[in-house]
């Protein structure tokens, strides 16, 4: 595996205010977790281009550098990205899983280049995505990545998209909610948090992406 770290503002520039704002989403995470821990998360967002993957990347690299064995699983069986933000094949992947008995024993996990990080990509793209995370071997993929991990991030798609991330959720421990300032409506926010609470989902917070820096914040 290439390692894009061009997309990956953690790797390529750590010391910005943008890497420094994914470890403050780390140590919020945390302290969501003290009273009911977070070993599985659903990331996902209102809508399409609103940054969900790119900021999981990043959430998944900050965790593992802070000493958390993490896998990351492209769960978007529409369109996925987390391939390309790590410069990985999706020739097997979550699918693969879905079809074969033996990839439960042995899931074909990647290697990122970040150290306690592995990559499940989503694989070929099925016809049925919302039918597949809503089954039960779903139930017991997840059962044996979290075997395998402290904590097992899923890329899922847009909330008022598809169903899928609404599936997904009911089956992990949180959902992580991205809206990109400038972009996501207020309405639509609210409509993605009425659709995740009607499916009695945790919904551990949201992050709002693409804000501008504050050039007053440089010095530390």
């Amino acid at each position: 595996m290439t390692l894009a770290k061009d997309n990956l503002i953690t790797l390529s520039d750590p010391r910005s205010q943008a890497a420094e704002a994914y470890r403050t989403l780390r140590t919020n995470l945390y302290f969501s977790g003290l009273d009911k821990p977070l070993h599985t998360l659903v990331v996902t967002s209102a809508e399409p281009a609103e940054g969900k993957s790119t900021t999981l990347a990043n959430l998944a690299v900050t965790l593992a550098q802070g000493g958390q064995r993490v896998i990351l699983v492209d769960c978007d069986l529409r369109r996925p990205r987390q391939h390309d933000l790590f410069g990985a094949s999706n020739a097997r992947g979550l699918t693969t899983m879905l079809l074969e008995d033996a990839a439960l024993q042995a899931p074909p996990l990647l290697e990122t280049g970040v150290e306690g990080l592995w990559l499940l990509p989503s694989g070929p793209l099925p016809p049925n995505p919302a039918e597949l995370l809503g089954s039960r071997k779903m139930d017991a993929i997840i059962a044996a990545l979290r075997e395998r991990a402290d904590m097992v991030l899923f890329d899922a798609p847009p909330v008022l998209a598809v169903t899928d991330a609404s599936v997904l959720a009911s089956k992990v421990d949180g959902v992580l909610l991205v809206v990109e300032a400038g972009h996501t409506r207020r309405e639509q926010a609210q409509r993605a948090k009425t659709v995740l609470e009607k499916s009695h989902v945790r919904l551990v917070g949201a992050v709002l992406n693409n804000v501008a820096e504050d050039i007053g914040l440089g010095g530390y």
